[in-house]
This record gives structure tokens, sequence and C-alpha cells, in this order.
């Protein structure tokens, strides 16, 4: 379990996280979700102890997480937005590379490294050296490099940044057979469509703030499962509505191109958090 208790991070007097308070239960799929600025790296960095809070903290399994929580920072593997590899190397030098950090015997790297290969689908180019890797097989490797010490816990920042739609799909399926493995995962991303398909639950931050907490579909619910959707003047207006009759009923008064659709998470991020910054 991953506790952030009141969580604060300042840069001079620029408040990037603040007051964060979060509960991550054992075997959970959290998203964090913001805009740009939100602080959602920064709460990651934290995490991760590459920046120390300045007041709050972070607790895994009930102890307090820093940099000299070795035990702690063990259960811990963070998969970040860069490509964080040599360029030369091959996968086979990458992963035995990440084995040796961790004093692993040289069978047992192989094994591993077999073992991921094949989770992942990479066994037949473990020969190739990174700089010749497409986008989807370098962030794959990146979660090979992170399991490669069998972590509880996994940070995903932005892990499907950049990836084209098939590459994407490709590293959900491989984030739902982390999920059944019963890691422990938080994921930041702006693709609202993947926190709504792979989380158990979302947090949205707003201006380092914690917004609200709950799972996509309740979410979903609160704000009304059918949207209505029609162009007024050019710009896009939605209503939202509890059931699909009452939608209906709506739509029915409205003109031939409005239409009828379900709502999704993003229609919850945009009414929350779009609409504050607009008005900001």
């Amino acid at each position: 379990m991953i506790e952030l208790v009141h969580l604060t991070k300042r840069f001079g007097d620029f408040t990037a996280v603040d007051d964060l308070s979060l509960t991550i239960e054992t075997g959970e799929f959290v998203g964090l979700l913001g805009p740009n600025g939100a602080g959602k790296t920064t709460t990651i960095s934290m995490m991760s102890t590459v920046l120390l809070p300045t007041s709050g903290k972070v607790l895994v399994d009930g102890n307090v997480l820093d940099r000299k929580a070795s035990a702690e920072k063990r259960k811990l593997s963070v998969i970040t937005q860069e490509y964080s590899m040599r360029q030369d190397m091959t996968m086979e030098e990458v992963m035995e590379y990440q084995g040796r950090l961790y004093y692993m015997r040289k069978r047992d790297i192989r094994r591993k490294t077999d073992e991921l290969f094949e989770f992942t689908g990479l066994t037949d180019y473990r020969h190739r050296t990174v700089r010749h890797l497409s986008g989807g097989m370098k962030r794959k490797l990146m979660v090979c490099r992170a399991l490669m010490i069998d972590p509880e816990i996994i940070l995903l920042d932005e892990p499907t940044a950049g990836m084209d739609a098939i590459a994407r799909r490709q590293m959900w399926n491989l984030l739902r057979q982390l999920q059944n493995e019963k890691l422990t995962i938080l994921l930041t991303t702006h693709y609202i469509d993947e926190a709504q398909a792979l989380c158990n639950r979302v947090a949205f931050l707003d201006s380092g703030k914690l917004d609200v907490v709950d799972s996509p579909t309740a979410l979903i619910e609160q704000l009304g499962a059918f949207a209505v959707e029609q162009v007024v003047d050019n710009e896009l207006t939605s209503r939202y509505f509890a059931t699909r009759e009452e939608a209906i009923a709506h739509l029915q008064e409205l003109p031939d191109d409005a239409v009828l659709r379900a709502t999704t998470l993003e229609d919850v991020f945009v009414e929350r958090i779009g609409h504050r910054i607009t008005r900001k």
C-alpha cells in the first residue's frame, strides 16, 4: 500500500504539489490525471525519491519512503516519460546492466530476461540495439527493465506518450497483464481514454491540488451516463442525462445534427477541470 500524506513540493514561490493526500491499496491500478503543470510528474518524482518533498511524506506499507529506505525503494520501479537507455546497447545488455545494478546472479539475470522478453513479445529482437527499436518496443523494454527486480509497485509516467494507436493498445494489454499479477500501479497520462480503460480509480489534479478521487464508472454516472451533443455558434456543447430515455427526449427537441452518445471519463475531466482552466 502507498500513502501520500499531505505531500507538498515548492520551487521558490511556486507550489507544484499542494497538500496532496492519497491512499493506493495493494494491487490497485490508479490513474493520476490533470492538465499540463498540474503536478503529476512532480508527484511521481517525489514518490521515486528523485525529488524530496518540501513537507509531507510518502509511506510504503506503513514505512516512510526516502533516499535511505533501501528496503522500501526496492519494492518500487519507475517507468519515465523519457527513454533513459544507452542507444548503443542491445536489449539483452540493457537487461544485464539492470540486473547487475541490483547484484543479481548471472543465471537469474538470464532467466528473468528470457521470461520478460517472452512476456512482452520481444524475444526475437533481443540482440537489436536500442537506437534501432521502434518507440513502442522501447517502451516495452523499459517495462521489462522495471520488472527485472520483481517490484511490488510500478510508477508509470506517460508510458504511451508518442505511441501510435496500435502500439498504445499493445501497451494497454501489457499493463492489464501486470494488473493481473497483483502489482500496485500508479499511472499518469494525458490520454483520458487510457485511464478509463485501465484504472480501478482515478485522481484528478488541478494546480497541484487534489480535485476528486473515484472509479471511472462512478464519476461518469455522477455526471450522467448519456451525452447529447450539438454545435451552437461553432462551439460544441454537451448536456448529460442519467438515462437514455431522458437523453432521447432532449435530442428530439434539437436540430438533426445533434447526436446521442455514451458519456466518457474525458467528459468528466473537461467538465471538472477543463472549464475551470478556461475561466482562469
